[in-house]
């Protein structure tokens, strides 16, 4: 091999390990960097006191909301209405000192999402952030770009007006955008602009990806595949799974599923393999893209529509070869084969109704909708609880906040409040 060869080749191969090894001390946007909710910490506690591990801060003013946290040098974002530091009810962006929980700084964004019933209300998108710059999407459609320093918006776009967006249920937008390069791509559905890239220092159209007869956009976020030199954007709406060429947002696959109430988790990428389920009974599957040359894409079923593996909005993690999640959301976890969809293990936990999942150092990390955050081993062999503590204001709404791990701490946010526990090994 010449030198430049070998030297072209060590800098792919860095830039590779750099693009799909998340920081340690980072989780961007919504499930982490590469959205896989598994977080590549080490040296954590294996088991915690009966107390819970220990609170290193706790912080209000994050409002009443399910949105998750992003965190990126230094700070904490997320989205939440009628913050305690606010005097209206509106939704904001807020951001928080990551040392010790202060309040920085906080956006309007615009009015809190009401529609329904009290318990669905409220923020529920996670920000993505990316460098000096911070994006949202509200429940309104809203999308908006700010500076991640201050707060102050940069631009704005509605996914309804702007592109004639339509959403597959009636409970508001709450995808986490995912930011590629110089370009933002989201997803406002619908048949003219199902998915749609944008310049994410402009927010100008720089193409749209049409989905014939797409029922709207479910509550997903959009990963990246990479197949046989394609880059490829997953994502799931309420008419199933597709896959768009990122370079131009052609539609490469569709895998088509019967209507249901909605479609939330978001997809599980691994090398050419995508997962996807759906909850309300509905199921999970396993697909294989394959190259067919000229930058086309296709994919094959692996297995088909699993209905033991229906997951509503807990989540699902990829551990080794196993996937583990909650049965739609009951709170029962379960464990299957990646491959096969056999079930393993499915057990109820000790805590109640629908639970989201992240997954570090062979541990996961279960909250349950009643305010139960659960330590429990990443294995097929049993589902196996090594410790439990009850959240503080845990249950008077729903526990739907998905946990965040970052140099080594635990994020929870619980309405007002975020909590940060360290969970550390001591030396």
């Amino acid at each position: 091999m010449s030198i430049r060869l070998f030297a072209s080749s060590l800098l792919a191969a860095f830039t590779l390990l750099t693009t799909v090894c998340p920081a340690a001390d980072s989780w961007p946007t919504f499930r982490g960097s590469g959205r896989t909710a598994v977080s590549p910490e080490k040296s954590l506690l294996q088991e915690w006191p009966s107390a819970g591990p220990a609170l290193a801060w706790e912080a209000s003013g994050a409002g009443r909301g399910y949105s998750s946290l992003a965190i990126a040098g230094g700070k904490i974002y997320t989205l939440g209405d009628g913050p305690s530091t606010a005097e209206d009810k509106d939704e904001y962006l807020l951001c928080f000192n990551q040392a010790d929980g202060k309040p920085l700084w906080k956006t309007k964004t615009g009015k809190a999402w009401t529609n329904g019933q009290e318990n669905w209300q409220s923020s529920r998108s996670t920000p993505t952030v990316d460098g000096s710059s911070v994006y949202i999407l509200t429940a309104h459609a809203d999308l908006i770009a700010c500076d991640a320093n201050d707060g102050h918006e940069l631009w704005r776009k509605n996914l309804k007006s702007d592109f004639g967006g339509k959403k597959g249920d009636n409970w508001g937008y709450s995808e986490s955008v995912l930011i590629d390069g110089d370009r933002l791509i989201c997803t406002p559905g619908g048949s003219s602009a199902t998915m749609v890239a944008l310049d994410k220092k402009t927010g100008e159209t720089i193409w749209k990806s049409p989905l014939a007869d797409d029922r709207g956009a479910g509550h997903a976020s959009i990963v990246i595949a990479e197949i046989g030199g394609t880059k490829v954007y997953v994502q799931t709406t309420a008419s199933g799974a597709l896959g768009a060429r990122a370079s131009d947002g052609e539609k490469l696959w569709h895998y088509p599923i019967d209507k249901t109430t909605a479609v939330i988790p978001t997809p599980i990428v691994r090398g050419d393999l995508v997962f996807f389920a759906a909850g309300y009974k509905r199921g999970g599957a396993l697909l294989k893209q394959k190259a067919v040359g000229d930058g086309k894409v296709e994919v094959e079923e692996i297995f088909p529509i699993n209905s033991a593996l229906a997951n509503k909005h807990g989540g699902i993690v990829l551990v080794g070869e196993y996937l583990y999640g909650d049965s739609d959301d009951q709170g029962i976890p379960w464990c299957a084969d990646l491959m096969t969809g056999e079930i393993k293990w499915k057990k109820r936990g000790s805590g109640k109704k629908s639970a989201s999942f992240v997954a570090a150092d062979d541990r996961l990390y279960i909250r349950f909708a009643d305010g139960t955050m659960v330590l429990a081993k990443a294995t097929p062999e049993d589902y196996i609880e090594v410790s439990s503590f009850k959240i503080p204001g845990g249950g008077e709404r729903p526990s739907w906040s998905h946990p965040v791990i970052v140099d080594g701490k635990l994020y929870l946010r619980e309405q007002d409040k975020i909590f940060c526990y360290d969970i550390s090994k001591k030396s």
